[in-house]
């Protein structure tokens, strides 16, 4: 995300790669403008845009959603390509609008909710008010580390009565850690997030290298189940935690160097692009077990940016990761999942799936698949021209 290193440009030639049909620009400027039509709906700072309800009106959150912090981080990503004041200043206002969350301790969000926005906007602006806010946030996501079991909790509860559950999902918010690790010399933020990483990797991965969503623990780190929330079965393979779990170790190497982490991440994508149910345009059902279903968008963001770092590491694959990265894309940027301007209560990207056993969030516009696709487009323009843009 942030931090995102050209570190191997020297190793990878990507003019050998696919010649791809993707025009940054373009989609950068539709971005704009499907976004002033979001700003201008949204007036309230307090009513975060989320998704689309099955009536077609708009689904808006409060900031301690866990979501809250994605409009924000894209309002940055937008003002970072185009570096218009206008939207530094958008992204400014509704960047801060999530600020009570640092003191959230009920939550392992804090990374997408606080470092998307405020971590974007640090990177850009250097705002000290920023860094202030991150450390303090990053403490209350500490507090959900207990050393005993050696993860951070999830949520508080799952049902069956399970008092330590932890998800996949999880694995994105270490990347804060690091951040935070870094900038105040707090070594125990590092430690806990490689302990963290490490029990996931050894307890949430089945021996294809797939993810089980909700691991649940007992007081002294015993396994007591392996559960879905969002998946079709406890045993299947749910698109976007295989996602989630991916860019999660991508960025494990990246921050620690340990070859470990970029061998289970290589492992992760290979399951993913392996996989004898990914459809031809590399967008996934919403579980993989789901042939013909719903697909989410958002799995495929996701995967397609984690794909693109991962694809800077070297490797025999490495040519496979970013020629995969670039076809989902490339797929996101047509007419089959990119919306008509002025369309789609304004958000880019539609065919998301957000929670289908609960009933939620089914076919629609997700913000968090809008983050990624244009944090994805940002990353393969910085590959393309050599231009270091994180």
């Amino acid at each position: 995300m942030k931090n995102f290193l050209i570190v191997c440009l020297s190793i990878l030639t990507f003019s050998s790669f696919s010649q791809s049909k993707l025009n940054v620009k373009k989609e950068f400027e539709f971005a704009a403008k499907q976004y002033q039509g979001m700003l201008s709906s949204h007036p309230d700072l307090t009513q975060f845009p989320q998704s689309t309800l099955p009536d077609g009106s708009p689904r808006n959150m409060k900031s301690d959603w866990w979501c809250s912090g994605f409009f924000g981080g894209s309002l940055w990503y937008i003002y970072q390509y185009n570096h218009l004041p206008t939207w530094k200043a958008a992204a400014e206002k509704w960047t801060m609008a999530v600020e009570n969350e640092k003191y959230n301790t009920r939550t392992h969000d804090l990374g997408f909710m606080l470092y998307c926005p405020f971590g974007n906007g640090y990177r850009l602006t250097k705002n000290p008010v920023y860094k202030d806010i991150m450390l303090t946030g990053a403490k209350s996501l500490a507090t959900r580390f207990d050393p005993k079991i050696g993860l951070i909790k999830s949520w508080e509860s799952f049902v069956g009565g399970y008092k330590y559950p932890v998800i996949i999902d999880n694995m994105m918010n270490l990347e804060f850690l690091f951040w935070a690790a870094k900038e105040s010399g707090n070594k125990e933020l590092y430690n806990l997030s490689v302990i963290h990483a490490d029990n996931t990797m050894k307890n949430h991965y089945r021996p294809d290298f797939s993810s089980y969503h909700v691991l649940c623990y007992g007081p002294n780190g015993e396994i007591l189940a392996k559960k879905t929330h969002q998946g079709a079965a406890d045993e299947s393979a749910w698109s976007r935690g295989q996602a989630w779990g991916l860019y999660g170790y991508t960025v494990m190497y990246r921050e620690t160097k340990d070859k470990k982490y970029l061998d289970f991440a290589r492992n992760i994508a290979n399951f993913y692009l392996n996989n004898p149910n990914l459809p031809a345009d590399k967008i996934p059902y919403w579980d993989f077990s789901k042939v013909g279903e719903e697909r989410d968008a958002s799995a495929g963001a996701i995967c397609a940016s984690a794909l693109l770092e991962l694809s800077t590491f070297g490797g025999k694959d490495a040519k496979t990761y970013y020629n995969s990265a670039v076809k989902m894309l490339e797929s996101l940027s047509t007419p089959a999942y990119k919306a008509e301007l002025g369309k789609n209560n304004h958000f880019i990207l539609m065919h998301s799936t957000g929670h289908k056993p609960g009933n939620s969030e089914i076919n629609v516009p997700l913000i968090y698949a809008d983050y990624y696709y244009l944090e994805g487009l940002l990353r393969y323009e910085s590959l393309r021209t050599k231009k270091k843009l994180f």
